[in-house]
């Protein structure tokens, strides 16, 4: 139990005083006042910078323009739904389309004698009349 009260003893002792810090001096020779070193040189500033750039421009060439593309053909084939294309709603619903009410709203068919309005914005995925339906089960050959 003597331990206890020799740590204690040895925190309550005051630490010698640290050497003072010798003083530094910038590239050119000249001491900057309070101590500041100087700001990075032109050539450091552009090896820290163009990496960040790179990464950038890999992002926006991965992620965003796919993405971009993508949305420009959705918006381009909202436009050119017709009487007759089979569509997919966002809630999962597949119709026909039967009407073309105005800009924004068609009818679509979901159901036989079953119709319903929608709102052009709530397609998912069109699918034309020729296209066939995608089965998920193998088909039997």
């Amino acid at each position: 139990m003597k331990l206890i009260p020799e740590a204690m003893a040895q925190t309550e002792q005051t630490p010698a005083p640290a050497a003072p810090a010798p003083k530094t001096t910038t590239s050119t020779g000249a001491q900057q006042p309070g101590g500041a070193d100087a700001p990075p040189s032109l050539p450091d500033l552009f090896a820290q910078i163009v990496p960040v750039l790179v990464i950038i421009g890999i992002v926006y060439i991965i992620v965003i323009r796919p993405q971009q593309r993508k949305q420009k053909e959705q918006l381009s084939q909202l436009k050119n739904i017709r009487r007759g294309d089979t569509v997919v709603t966002t809630s999962g619903f597949i119709g026909k389309v039967t009407k073309i009410v105005d800009d924004n709203e068609f009818e679509i068919e979901l159901a036989p004698n079953f119709r319903s309005r929608m709102l052009r914005s709530a397609i998912t995925e069109i699918r034309t009349k020729g296209e066939p339906v995608r089965d998920a089960s193998p088909s039997k050959s």
